[in-house]
């Protein structure tokens, strides 16, 4: 299908940015790498007046790894991701979960900050963001605020980031011990029908802290509080993985889709959140 009548608009810098924003209120929208919301408008799932490209905006993409601290800029690619060899060190989880994110030519073209930004329950650095306790930060007329992801979302599509407000960066602490990122999805380049992103800290032989998020089984992603304490102060042990998917199958509420009903997605979520949680415990 062919999107309705919008115009378009490519500035140079953050405050033609806002400007946009300002003047055009909810008729506009900024555009990332494009690959959510160019599809939407084609099927007219949502009419945008104004659109707001910020490919030519400059200080919105890059990597930094300092002092155990990790910055991604908002127009960091996917792609980049997988190939920063430094990030891949301090985090391997996001590599991890960028070679699961759809092919490699929307990779190449798809950003971290429009993957968490738009709010759609289905994408997948959502939840690997609340697992790691990211900041993600967001300029507006009013300056710069930090909101930590686990705060973010609010229903599918809806989020904390007001209209006139851009999601500049994502950042963390550099996570230690170990990870994983499972994924179970129809075929290749679909959203998952459940994702898993699991952060375990080992010490002598027992979990002493975890981290563990859901992606695609609420129309937010779900970071369980409940999980990762089924798993601390244990070694980890299947009645330890049973209690944690028990958890965690408290905290979600999926729906009935093309991808199954909602009894299959509650036997798929356990049963990749308990291989996520073995494999991350096995490189802890």
């Amino acid at each position: 299908m062919i999107p309705a009548a919008f115009d378009y608009y490519r500035p140079k810098d953050m405050a033609g940015v806002i400007a946009l924003l300002e003047e055009h209120g909810d008729d506009a929208r900024v555009m990332a790498g494009g690959h959510s919301l160019i599809p939407m408008m084609k099927l007219r799932m949502a009419e945008v007046p104004h659109l707001i490209d910020l490919q030519d905006v400059a200080g919105l993409s890059g990597i930094s790894v300092k002092d155990g601290q990790v910055r991604i800029g908002a127009m960091t690619t996917q792609a980049e991701l997988i190939d920063h060899a430094e990030l891949t060190t301090a985090a391997p989880i996001l590599k991890e979960a960028a070679l699961q994110i759809a092919d490699p030519q929307v990779r190449y073209m798809g950003t971290v900050g429009g993957n968490v930004a738009n709010g759609d329950p289905g994408n997948d650095m959502p939840g690997l963001m609340q697992c790691l306790d990211a900041q993600f930060t967001l300029v507006g007329p009013d300056g710069e605020r930090s909101v930590p992801a686990r705060d973010f979302y609010e229903a599918a599509y809806m989020t904390a980031r007001a209209d006139e407000e851009v999601l500049t960066a994502v950042s963390f602490a550099a996570p230690s011990g170990g990870y994983a990122y499972e994924k179970q999805k129809r075929k290749i380049g679909d959203y998952a029908t459940a994702a898993a992103a699991v952060l375990l800290v080992k010490d002598d032989g027992h979990c002493t802290a975890a981290s563990i998020a859901m992606t695609n089984l609420s129309d937010v992603p779900v970071y369980s509080d409940a999980a990762g304490a089924a798993l601390t102060g244990t070694d980890v042990d299947a009645d330890a993985v049973k209690a944690a998917a028990a958890a965690m199958l408290g905290d979600i509420d999926p729906m009935e889709d093309n991808r199954g009903p909602v009894a299959f997605k509650r036997h798929v979520a356990g049963v990749i959140l308990s291989r996520a949680i073995e494999r991350a415990w096995s490189r802890s």
